[in-house]
């Protein structure tokens, strides 16, 4: 929430190019959101407001889900997700440079 309001992330918007939209975490920490509500926008926040928090928005059994692995703690560095170094797509990982 931010003034009583919920913030989905939205990346579909054109404000960066495809492959830059991470960039919006750093932009809503430097205006005022907490690092874990921007990241739960993304999440979380994003499924209710979508009314799919029974499929998405978190890692639970039944539910689908991509993850990511980033080098650094994004609550003490959000734009350690604008690096991401591992992911996992329906189950096969297709990015894999933490080694």
């Amino acid at each position: 929430m931010s003034l009583g309001f919920p913030i989905a992330y939205g990346t579909d918007s054109a404000v960066y190019p495809r492959g830059d939209n991470a960039r919006q975490f750093a932009v809503m920490v430097r205006e005022g959101t907490a690092p874990l509500a921007a990241i739960q926008s993304a999440t979380i926040r994003a499924a209710e407001l979508m009314g799919w928090e029974d499929r998405v928005g978190s890692v639970e059994p039944g539910k689908f889900a991509d993850l990511i692995a980033v080098r650094e703690n994004p609550l003490e560095n959000v734009r350690s997700l604008e690096h991401v170094a591992f992911v996992k797509i329906d189950g096969r990982v297709v990015r894999n440079n933490l080694q």
